[in-house]
């Protein structure tokens, strides 16, 4: 009897031991299971807010290549502008130095035409320049 009563006992101890190990697994795979739960909501989430990210980088993008297009057509067209600007400034430059390179020439040009004006105006005012003349080509020979 005593080696029943300690077979028993052996039993009940083992079955008191399996009964805690039970508890503890269902305890343990309760909690698995809510930390799982809560990393695939963890994870659902990241993933919406990666998603959202994402779709704002993607209009930002597209945004800054619109950006980009019409800042280089801005760029292609005062390129342009300047282009012209300076073949204008090299056209008034060769203009100016042309002035500056026969303006005596033009000065005694403009005078002589100064002076054939007044005496056209005096001819035609009744003056007898052929006197004048006789006396110039005379005076020359002596």
């Amino acid at each position: 009897s005593e080696e029943n009563s300690g077979v028993i006992e052996m039993i009940n101890l083992l079955i008191k031991d399996l009964d805690k190990e039970m508890t503890e697994a269902e305890t343990e795979e309760k909690d698995a299971q809510a930390d799982y739960e809560e990393l695939m909501a963890d994870s659902a989430s990241k993933r919406a807010a990666d998603s959202k990210s994402l779709t704002e980088k993607e209009g930002a993008k597209a945004n800054t290549e619109v950006a980009l297009e019409r800042h280089t057509e801005d760029k292609a067209s005062t390129n342009k502008e300047l282009a012209a600007m300076l073949q204008y400034i090299q056209s008034l430059h060769a203009e100016c130095d042309w002035l500056l390179q026969y303006h005596g020439v033009r000065q005694e040009a403009r005078a002589s035409e100064i002076d054939a004006l007044g005496k056209a105006k005096a001819v035609l005012s009744g003056a007898d320049f052929s006197l004048l003349q006789r006396r110039s080509s005379l005076r020359g020979s002596l």
